[in-house]
C-alpha cells in the first residue's frame, strides 16, 4: 500500500492518472469508461491550486477506491464526485446517464466541499467550525443511506492529504488536524486500518513536523537493526509453529515497524522518547481457523514470555467495528514484539474493513455500523452537533460487561451512567447508582477495561444535570443536555403561570387558561427569563383582561399596583409585592450565574435553583413567584487540586500565575506532603469562564493540575 500511495503521489498528467486507474481496473466496465469521459469533458480546463489539471484529483480518488473496493459503480461515482459541484451537470443526467446506483453516491458525495482551496475559513474561526460541521453532518446522514459514500469520500480525503504541499502552511495544519480528528476516526470505526493508518502518519506529518521527524530519523537510521530483529523474530515463531504440525502453506507471518503516529502516542501517553519504547515492531500471524488462533497463541505463551497486562481477546470479545484478532505482547532476546493472530478473513476484515464486502465478494461484512445510526444527535446546533460526533469518534475504547455477559465498547475514561445510557436511554435516565464488580458504586466511578456493571434504577427518571463534563459519550450527554432542556421548559412554563397569578392576584390555573386562550401558550416558557418579554406579556394579559372582562378589570385596578425592577444584594426583581429581603433555602446552594427561581414569603424572595428538586415540587404546588434574574455576570466557581514543588517562594509564584489567568482566589490549602520534594494544594477559583475543559486546559500549561472539580453543582442529586 505504501508504494501505491508513494506512486498517486507522483502523477501529476492526466494521462498518467489514466493509466493508473487503468491498473487497479485491467477490464473496466463500458460504463466506468464513460464516467472518465464526462468527468474529463466536466473539468476541462480547471486547474488545481498546484497548476495540475483539475480531473488528476477525481482519476486518482477512484484508483485509490478501486483499490480499496474493486466495486466500479464505486469507482465512477468517484470519478463523477465533483462534476456536480463544480459544473452544468445536474443529478437528474447522472441518473439518466448512469443508473439511481451512481447518482445516489453522487448526490451524497456533493457539497460535501470542506476542501476547497480558496474557499476555506482561517483555522480557529467560526466559520471554518460551521461549515465543517455543516459538510460533516451532511457525509454522515447521506452514508447512513448508503455507507459507500463514506468510503469514497475517505479515499478522496487520502489524496487530498497525498497533494497538502501545494497549500500554505495555515491550510495544511487546518485540514491534517479536520482529518486526524475526524476522518481517521471514521476509518478506524469502518474497520479500514490501512485508511485509518495512512490518514494519522500523513495529518501527523503536517500537525507535528518536528515530533515526526523525530521518529522518521530514528526508524530509518535504525532500519537495518530492526529489520533483523524482526526477521529472527519471524523465524523463531515460523519454527515452532512447523515443530507443532503447522504446514508452512497454511499460515503466514508478516513483520512490521508500527506507523508512526502510533509510535508518537505510546512516547506522549508515557512521557518517553523513542529510544524507550519497547515495542516497535509487530508481527501478524495469519492462519485458516479462528480454532487455530488460540493453539498459535499456547504455542507463543509457552515459547516466549508474555506481557499478560497486554493481552486481548478480540476474537472472543470483538470491537465495536467487528474487528477480530488475538492481541498478545512477547519478551524476546531482539527485545519486545507484538503479537497479532488472525485468521485469512479476520485479516481481510481488519485490513479493509467495510469495503472487504465489496473486495473480496466472499460475504466478508461483519462491520458494526450502529454507531453511525447513533451520531443523530437531538441537538439542533451544528456545532453542538459536530464536538458530540468528534468525542464519539475520537477515543480510545475500552469494553465494559454487564451482569449477563453482554459486552459495551465505551471511550477510555467512561463512567457508571455512560455504561447507563449505552444499555438503553432510559436507563440512562433513571439511573440511581451502580454495582461496578459487585461494589456499591457512584454514577461517576470511571470504568476500567473488563469491568462488570450493573446499574441501579428509580421508578422515575433523575436529573443530573450538573454531571454534563462527567460523561464522556455523546449519548450521554445529549441524554443528560435532553432531560435537562426539557425539565428548564417546563419548569420555566410552570412558573410563568404562577409569576402572572402572584402579579394579578390570581390562581395559575386561571392565568394559565387565560394564556391559552390569548393563544401564548407556546411561547409563554420565556417569560421568567426575558424580562422585555414579562413586561409584554403583562400589557397584553391587562389589555384582554380590561376589554372582555370590563368588571373584573375594575375590580382588580382597586388592589393591583404597577410592578417595578427592584435590586436587592446581587438580585434583579420584578414585580408589585413589597420585598423586605432574600433568603436561600438549605436544600440548594445557587452560585452566582446560575439558573434561578424565586418563590415569595412574608415579603420576602426564597432563592432556589432552578433545577432543584425541591424548587420543582413548589413549582408544582403553584406557590407564589416572582420575577428573577442575577444583577452580576456570571462566575463560574471550580476547586483545584495542584501539585507543588516544596520550594521558596512557591506559593506567591501560584498566586501570581492564577492572576494572570483571571482567577479570583477564594481560599486556598495546603494539602498533605505526598513525599519529601512535593505537596498538593487545593484553591477555590471563581472564573468567567463557563467552559471546564478550556479553563482546565490553561491551568495545565502553568501547572500540574491533578484534579478540577465544578462547584457550580446547586442541583438536588
Amino acid at each position: 500500500m505504501d508504494a501505491f500511495l508513494t506512486k498517486a503521489k507522483e502523477i501529476h498528467t492526466i494521462e498518467e492518472a489514466k493509466a493508473f486507474l487503468w491498473d487497479q481496473i485491467p477490464s473496466p466496465l463500458p460504463t466506468t469508461i464513460k464516467a472518465l469521459e464526462v468527468a474529463l469533458t466536466a473539468h476541462n480546463g480547471q486547474k488545481r491550486k498546484s497548476g495540475e489539471p483539475y480531473i488528476v484529483h477525481p482519476i486518482l480518488v477512484a484508483a485509490i477506491t478501486a483499490a480499496f473496493s474493486n466495486d466500479e459503480t464505486m469507482v465512477q461515482a468517484a470519478l463523477l464526485h465533483d462534476v456536480v459541484e463544480d459544473t452544468s451537470f445536474e443529478i437528474e443526467d447522472m441518473e439518466r446517464e448512469f443508473g439511481d446506483d451512481v447518482a445516489h453516491m453522487v448526490e451524497g458525495l456533493t457539497k460535501i466541499v470542506e476542501i476547497r482551496d480558496e474557499e476555506l475559513a482561517p483555522s480557529g474561526s467560526d466559520e471554518r467550525l460551521i461549515n465543517s460541521a455543516l459538510s460533516f453532518r451532511k457525509m454522515l446522514i447521506a452514508s447512513i443511506k448508503d455507507i459507500r459514500v463514506l468510503v469514497i469520500k475517505l479515499c478522496d480525503r487520502l489524496h487530498n492529504m497525498l497533494t497538502l504541499d501545494a497549500l500554505s502552511p495555515d491550510k495544511q495544519k487546518r485540514i491534517a488536524e479536520e482529518t486526524l480528528v475526524v476522518y481517521a476516526p471514521i476509518a478506524h470505526r469502518l474497520g479500514i486500518s490501512r485508511l485509518k493508518n495512512n490518514l494519522e502518519d500523513l495529518s501527523f506529518y503536517y500537525i507535528y513536523p518536528e515530533d515526526y521527524k523525530v521518529i522518521d530519523t530514528y526508524i530509518k537510521s535504525n532500519a537495518q537493526n530492526l529489520q533483523f530483529k524482526l526477521n529472527a523474530f519471524i523465524q523463531k515463531v515460523k519454527a515452532a509453529m512447523v515443530k507443532d504440525g503447522f504446514n508452512e502453506d497454511t499460515f503466514e507471518v508478516i513483520g512490521r515497524v508500527k506507523h508512526y503516529y502510533s509510535i508518537y502516542l505510546k512516547m506522549h501517553r508515557k512521557g518517553v522518547s523513542i529510544e524507550e519504547v519497547l515495542d516497535l515492531l509487530a508481527v501478524r500471524i495469519i492462519v485458516q481457523n479462528p480454532i487455530d488462533c488460540y493453539r498459535v497463541l499456547g504455542l507463543m505463551h509457552l515459547g516466549f514470555t508474555p506481557l499478560i497486562s497486554r493481552f486481548k481477546d478480540y476474537i472472543a470479545v470483538p470491537k465495536e467495528n467487528g474487528y477480530k484478532t488475538i492481541h498478545t505482547t512477547l519478551f524476546n532476546e531482539e527485545g519486545i514484539v507484538e503479537a497479532q493472530i488472525r485468521t485469512i478473513q479476520m485479516h481481510r476484515l481488519a485490513e479493509y474493513g467495510v469495503a472487504a464486502h465489496w473486495k473480496y465478494k466472499d460475504g466478508s461484512d461483519g462491520v458494526n455500523l450502529e454507531w453511525l445510526e447513533s451520531l443523530h444527535y437531538q441537538s439542533e446546533s451544528v456545532e453542538e452537533f459536530y464536538e458530540l460526533a468528534k468525542s464519539d469518534l475520537f477515543s480510545e475504547d475500552i469494553t465494559v460487561f454487564s451482569p449477563k455477559g453482554d459486552y459495551y465498547t465505551l471511550p477510555k475514561g467512561s463512567v457508571a451512567l455512560d455504561f447507563a445510557y449505552a444499555v438503553h436511554s432510559q436507563v440512562g435516565a433513571r439511573a440511581a447508582g451502580a454495582l461496578v464488580n459487585k461494589h456499591r458504586s457512584s454514577l461517576l466511578t470511571i470504568l476500567k477495561n473488563g469491568d462488570i456493571v450493573k446499574i441501579l434504577k428509580d421508578e422515575v427518571p433523575r436529573l443530573h444535570c450538573s454531571w454534563l463534563d462527567a460523561v464522556k459519550t455523546s449519548k450521554a450527554q445529549d441524554g443528560i443536555r435532553s432531560h435537562c432542556r426539557a425539565r428548564i421548559k417546563e419548569s420555566d412554563t410552570l412558573s410563568a403561570y404562577n409569576i402572572l397569578a402572584t402579579l394579578f392576584v390570581q390562581k395559575s390555573a386561571a392565568m394559565k387558561e387565560l394564556i391559552e386562550k390569548m393563544e401564548l401558550k407556546d411561547s409563554i416558557y420565556k417569560l421568567p427569563v426575558q424580562l422585555s418579554y414579562y413586561k409584554e406579556t403583562i400589557h397584553k394579559v391587562a389589555d384582554y383582561m380590561g376589554t372582555r372582562e370590563v368588571r373584573f378589570w375594575e375590580f382588580l385596578k382597586k388592589g393591583y399596583k404597577k410592578p417595578r425592577l427592584k435590586e436587592i444584594e446581587h438580585f434583579k426583581f420584578f414585580t408589585n409585592k413589597p420585598l423586605d429581603g432574600v433568603e436561600f433555602d438549605y436544600c440548594c446552594h445557587p452560585k452566582v450565574g446560575d439558573q434561578i427561581v424565586a418563590f415569595y414569603k412574608d415579603s420576602k424572595a426564597i432563592i432556589h435553583h432552578k433545577l432543584c428538586k425541591k424548587a420543582y415540587e413548589k413549582i408544582l404546588a403553584e406557590e407564589q413567584m416572582i420575577y428573577v434574574s442575577w444583577s452580576t455576570s456570571k462566575l463560574s466557581r471550580y476547586r483545584l487540586t495542584i501539585s507543588l514543588q516544596n520550594q521558596k517562594g512557591i506559593l506567591a509564584d501560584l498566586l501570581t500565575k492564577l492572576s494572570d489567568l483571571n482567577l479570583n482566589v477564594i481560599s486556598i490549602e495546603l494539602g498533605i506532603q505526598s513525599s519529601e520534594s512535593a505537596e498538593y494544594c487545593q484553591i477555590e477559583v471563581e472564573s468567567r469562564e463557563a467552559k471546564k475543559s478550556l479553563l482546565s486546559e490553561k491551568i495545565s500549561q502553568k501547572f500540574k493540575l491533578i484534579e478540577m472539580i465544578s462547584l457550580d453543582d446547586a442541583y438536588n442529586k
